[in-house]
């Protein structure tokens, strides 16, 4: 069984070590992988992210964990999604919002506190449901003792994301800068597939008019570029550089794609 853990967290404090433990306690053959765990302080939309394009490399079976939730003690709810043969677990503060664009077959719970007690969870400190609800709820879950339907309440749909998705029409893509990796790379929400039958895409970034790319190399250092990332999405960067330094630009910014040729 495999568990990944994507979180605010950091790993200076105990907090993810905490939360494997309380994991391992009650599923010890479990393989617990760290998705990520430097996803930005309180912003549940760059975990969704993350989730919505790495889920796919992970086996059918798979439980993901996310906890970003600045709402954390308050009444929101638990949410729990069944999608393409693996399980969410995340607050409903919009974080599965970006995991289930495309995919209407999904099928959404609300953790149940009524089932507290059958999932042996006590008593849950305010601050800290990664440890007290989160992780014996996840290792319950994957060793098959329950199931999402018997502690979960269906729902139609959860809170809606923090960030909208991008709006592509015939003449541009337009969207925001959503993450921003270890090597200072700008990565939007807009996907390749939604530009990939342009001719000449050009990409709009602070008062940048950036052609495509396919690799970094094919800038010169110092350059600033865009191309698709491994990632599949449309991505900022300076060859052997930090786009967000060099470019002062960060989560949020904004991003336009133009197909130039539609505009001669």
């Amino acid at each position: 069984m495999i568990i990944t853990l994507t979180t605010d967290f950091g790993l200076r404090d105990p907090f993810v070590g905490v939360m494997k433990g309380r994991i391992l306690e009650r599923a010890p053959a479990a393989s617990v992988v760290d998705l990520s765990h430097d996803i930005l302080a309180h912003w549940p939309a760059e975990a969704g992210f993350w989730l919505a394009h790495c889920h796919q490399y992970f086996p059918a079976g798979t439980l993901h964990v996310a906890v970003v939730d600045p709402g954390v003690g308050t009444a929101r709810a638990i949410a729990m999604v069944e999608l393409a043969d693996q399980v969410f677990l995340a607050p409903d503060n919009g974080l599965l919002a970006p995991v289930l664009v495309g995919h209407p077959r999904a099928r959404c719970w609300h953790l149940e506190p009524s089932q507290f007690s059958r999932l042996g969870i006590g008593r849950a400190s305010a601050t800290f449901h990664g440890r007290d609800i989160f992780a014996p709820l996840a290792a319950e879950l994957a060793t098959g003792r329950v199931t999402v339907a018997e502690v979960g309440r269906s729902v139609d749909e959860l809170v809606p994301g923090w960030v909208d998705e991008a709006i592509v029409t015939a003449e541009q893509a337009s969207g925001v800068v959503i993450t921003i990796d270890h090597f200072g790379n700008l990565i939007s929400n807009i996907e390749g597939a939604a530009i990939e039958r342009w001719v000449e895409p050009h990409v709009y970034v602070g008062a940048l008019v950036l052609p495509l790319r396919r690799t970094y190399g094919e800038a010169k250092p110092g350059t600033a570029l865009a191309l698709i990332n491994s990632f599949g999405v449309v991505e900022i960067a300076v060859a052997e550089g930090r786009a967000s330094d060099v470019l002062g630009l960060s989560r949020g910014a904004p991003i336009v794609v133009r197909d130039s040729v539609r505009k001669r």
